[in-house]
């Protein structure tokens, strides 16, 4: 990593560096998350964030984990910003490690704003976003040119003050990638098919994508809700609907197996 090193900017201490761990393979993480994970004398991480990521944390470095899962006990998002801040003021290199990217759906943004509000200097590393990857790694493109020109990223739990209207959603035609939506999706697939989706629209649900964990289930709008109440899709996981999860069948006939090589 000494070569490598010399690519990043320094981790100067009483700084917070915000980081994306990607979706769970530590193949994954970008240059600057490993060289923050090798520097950091903190590391705050996520429920998300793989044990084989934290395995690259310096010998040394305190781990505090701050994950938030629906309905379990975890520490409140202020808590864990004054935490920040309070670590940054006592001279640590601090570490905020989130899955996936931590600008998108990952409460990064909130962060940010409350370091940036006590004075403390901050670096954002994006990551590779669960939502992309997961579907990615199994041949569903996000974006196909024949097949759509957008695509939607939209949360299943949005914040209490927020109300999404899913039945506009499916009118705008565009594939919906669902982050955290598992226990939500009778009320969101009720909402999709009032609002013009049909019940056969291909979808793909990924449960832990790229780790030892991961299973994939293919489906139909209208099949979800009764493959999550029968455990076939469990949190957490991607759930994409649309005309992309239909292109699966034909892209992953000689798709090789994500991290089969490193594994042998």
């Amino acid at each position: 990593m000494t070569a490598l090193s010399r690519l990043t900017p320094p981790f100067a201490p009483g700084t917070v560096w915000l980081v994306g761990a990607g979706p769970g393979d530590p193949g994954l993480l970008t240059i600057h998350a490993l060289n923050a994970l090798e520097k950091a004398d903190v590391i705050v991480y996520d429920a998300l964030v793989d044990p084989a990521v934290l395995s690259f944390a310096r010998e040394g470095a305190a781990l505090e984990f701050a994950g938030k899962r629906g309905g379990r006990p975890s520490a409140s998002q202020r808590d864990i910003c004054e935490r920040l801040i309070q670590l940054a003021r006592e001279g640590k290199r601090v570490l905020r490690l989130k899955g996936g990217d931590p600008f998108i759906f990952g409460r990064g943004g909130e962060e940010a704003l409350a370091l940036s509000e006590a004075g403390i200097p901050f670096r954002i590393i994006p990551g590779v976003s669960s939502g992309l990857a997961a579907l990615a790694i199994h041949g569903v493109p996000a974006t196909m040119r024949k097949a759509n020109h957008a695509v939607i990223l939209a949360t299943g739990h949005p914040a209490p003050d927020a109300q999404l209207e899913w039945t506009s959603l499916a009118r705008t035609g565009a594939p919906i990638v669902l982050y955290m939506a598992v226990s939500s999706l009778p009320s969101i697939v009720q909402g999709l098919m009032e609002g013009g989706l049909p019940g056969d629209t291909p979808a793909i649900a990924v449960h832990g994508a790229t780790t030892s964990k991961e299973s994939v289930v293919e489906a139909t709008l209208e099949s979800l809700p009764k493959l999550a109440e029968d455990g076939h899709i469990r949190s957490p996981a991607i759930v994409a609907v649309g005309a992309i999860a239909a292109f699966r069948a034909a892209i992953a006939n000689h798709l090789l197996e994500f991290g089969s090589e490193a594994a042998q």
